[in-house]
């Protein structure tokens, strides 16, 4: 993938990101219900290259320098990513005619990520058992991984309107 066909894909995970983000917005304004919190994201990245990558809590980590800014850097980072993935998997020819199922179910699916990964990392455990309320973290979880699909869609979406 050359740099320009890498931007089309960037772009739209940069989007589908920015909605998650509105999402979480909604979630905690409208339900009380809390987000990832990008310092604590940023702390555990920065904690990587050190050596530690499994904390038993990591809000009881030690603090790093700058940790909030990594921590949203990286969040954008990871979802341009996925839509990079998504995009080589799905084919150019969905790029140019955008479809809402292939998008949805990627963004399901890289919900293993986190609960693989990000959450046991953090404490969590695995899709967030050891979290006080792991039916309600699963189901926040999903739901955002599902939002990030449909972002992925109607990204795709406006770019490929906005070429024609």
């Amino acid at each position: 993938m050359n740099t320009t066909a890498l931007l089309t894909p960037v772009a739209i995970g940069f989007g589908a990101t920015v909605l998650i983000d509105l999402w979480a917005l909604l979630l905690k304004r409208a339900f009380g219900v809390a987000s990832l919190d990008m310092c604590l994201l940023g702390r555990w990245a920065l904690h990587v290259p050190r050596g530690r990558i499994r904390h038993e809590r990591i809000a009881a980590a030690r603090r790093m320098r700058h940790e909030c800014g990594f921590g949203w850097t990286v969040h954008y980072l990871i979802g341009a990513t996925f839509a990079i993935v998504f995009v080589i998997l799905a084919s150019p020819a969905w790029l140019a005619r955008p479809t809402l199922l292939p998008a949805l179910a990627f963004g399901v699916v890289t919900v293993l990520v986190p609960f693989f990964t990000i959450q046991p990392a953090f404490g969590l455990g695995i899709a967030s058992s050891k979290s006080p309320q792991p039916f309600r973290a699963r189901l926040k979880s999903v739901s955002t991984h599902t939002v990030f699909g449909f972002g992925l869609w109607l990204f795709a979406n406006l770019l490929a309107n906005v070429k024609t």
